[in-house]
């Protein structure tokens, strides 16, 4: 259920509305737009049913949340949420592009690394400290080691850095070097690490389940949300289907689906989705074109030497050619890279 208060309503008003809903053991979500403040009112329907909401001053009209997503829905915020990551703006007019290697594997490799991709117009810097591995005898990362590494590139290129947190212990080690947390495909249904990062005060890179379906891809941002934590951002990044030319399948018609369901940004990673550094630049444009606030792509300045994922990384003259080849696209559909 969303309240939607009337342009005009004091700020008595809102606050009564809130204390009453409270009083109910209902949980109040405030969303303040350019033209109108919404309530969205979380708890039980029984519960939500009995209150007269419609006949509290300053209250415009009471409209039903139809989707089982409520606080990631279109219904409850119509208007695009934007992340803010220090100077960086994720699901605003620029196309923001992360990139880095997939594992961290020392300090010399993602300083250079770091530094490349920042001068070639990355927003952001990717890079795994713990990596969750197919096989347990492939490489784990570095785990804290790594994130020291990532602060200090982040230190010398001033670009933001992106990693991927697990386990719930590590999360006090992952908040003090990470400005974004990310949560990968293998945990998108792990519903109490869910809860845990809806409770922290840093953006939440959530990526889809390879065999998830959007809708829920949505209902895990919505643990998140629901938790207070409303600075996602989700990540299609290929799901599983029956073909094999390709690592995963690139849902592209996942972006604009989104996009008219939810007011979260989201980005799209051709790396994990193909598998193949080849078809990075393709899938990168097409995703643009479709409405993406982002890219994730990996990058490693020895891709034959990678100690994970070697395959799909991109060696940094392919990184910078793509981001001339992208920025014409960008402009094509009205945004920047």
């Amino acid at each position: 259920m969303i309240i939607i208060l009337k342009p005009a309503a004091t700020e008595e008003q809102r606050q009564h509305i809130i204390e009453r809903i409270e009083s109910l053991g209902l949980r109040p979500n405030v969303s303040v737009g350019v033209k109108r403040t919404v309530i969205g009112v979380i708890g039980p329907e029984d519960v939500v049913r009995t209150v007269p909401l419609e006949a509290f001053p300053g209250v415009e009209s009471v409209v039903p949340i139809l989707q089982p997503f409520k606080l990631v829905s279109r219904e409850f915020k119509g208007e695009d949420t934007v992340v803010q990551v220090g100077n960086v703006r994720i699901g605003g007019q620029k196309v923001v592009v992360g990139a880095g290697p997939c594992a961290v594997e020392n300090r010399e490799m993602l300083l250079e690394t770091a530094s490349f991709v920042s001068k070639c117009g990355a927003s952001l810097l990717r890079g795994g400290g713990f990596k969750p591995r197919t096989s347990p005898y492939s490489f784990q990362g570095l785990g804290e080691e790594a994130l020291k590494y990532l602060a200090e590139a982040r230190e010398k290129t001033g670009i933001p850095v992106v990693t991927e947190l697990m386990d719930p212990r590590d999360i006090s080690i992952v908040l003090k070097y990470a400005d974004i947390v990310q949560i990968g495909m293998r945990n998108m249904s792990n519903f109490a690490l869910l809860k845990e990062v809806g409770g922290i005060d840093k953006p939440v890179l959530l990526k889809r389940g390879n065999m998830s379906t959007i809708k829920e891809f949505l209902m895990s941002a919505e643990y998140i949300v629901s938790g207070g934590n409303f600075n996602v951002i989700l990540c299609e990044r290929g799901i599983r289907t029956f073909e094999t030319a390709t690592r995963n399948t690139q849902d592209l018609s996942a972006v604009p689906v989104i996009k008219q369901l939810s007011h979260l940004p989201i980005i799209v990673d051709p790396s994990h989705a193909t598998g193949r550094r080849n078809l990075i630049e393709p899938i990168s444009k097409a995703a643009i074109a479709v409405g993406a606030d982002g890219l994730l792509l990996e990058v490693h300045p020895n891709p034959e030497t990678a100690m994970s994922d070697g395959p799909q990384s991109l060696a940094p003259p392919q990184f910078a050619q793509l981001m001339k080849n992208l920025a014409p696209v960008a402009r094509a559909v009205g945004r920047e890279l």
